[in-house]
């Protein structure tokens, strides 16, 4: 199949038997006290001796689209390139293009120069895209606060306003 050939496609769920069939065989199996189906994957033709072992990682992303499928969720497969544009990698974050730029020039993220255009490679995207997700999990943690039933409101509303200053101080590096 030709790069040209590749492209975006999302797949509805079907009330079809097929995609149970598979749910309902995964669930067997940790429901059996077997834990996860054996790492050993296989796609198989139609005649017997007709098949080819799927690595790890086709079979996670086969799982997860049987998982959504099952929950009535649409699918999306979009095949991407391994070196990203700036415009793509601020597609993939979320963010704009500029806020990438900058991120880039910070050093916070990887990249390589054609030219006078920044090129991004996807494994580096990712990575920056999970630790800023642990950083943002981090910064909510540390700004929540329990609460006492008995506690008066404004006590607990000044503990989270001093949470969030600290926060705010850790994020521009002013404290550690």
């Amino acid at each position: 199949m030709t790069a040209a050939a590749l492209k975006e496609a999302t797949y509805l769920p079907e009330a079809d038997q097929e995609v149970a069939k598979v749910y309902d065989f995964l669930k067997a199996h940790e429901r059996a006290g077997l834990g996860p189906v054996e790492p050993r994957y296989f796609l198989a033709g139609a005649t017997p001796g007709d098949r080819v072992e799927l690595p790890a990682e086709i079979y996670g992303m086969l799982r997860q689209v049987v998982e959504a499928l099952q929950q009535g969720f649409a699918v999306t497969v979009a095949p991407r390139t391994l070196t990203l544009t700036t415009q793509q990698a601020a597609d993939l974050l979320g963010v704009s293009r500029p806020t990438v730029v900058k991120l880039l020039d910070e050093g916070k993220i990887p990249f390589e120069r054609v030219g006078t255009h920044r090129r991004v490679l996807l494994p580096d995207l990712l990575v920056y895209r999970e630790q800023r997700r642990a950083e943002q999990y981090a910064a909510l943690e540390a700004t929540s606060v329990s609460i006492d039933d008995e506690e008066d409101l404004d006590a607990v509303l000044q503990r989270l306003r001093e949470a969030r200053r600290t926060v705010a101080r850790r994020r521009r590096g002013l404290t550690e």
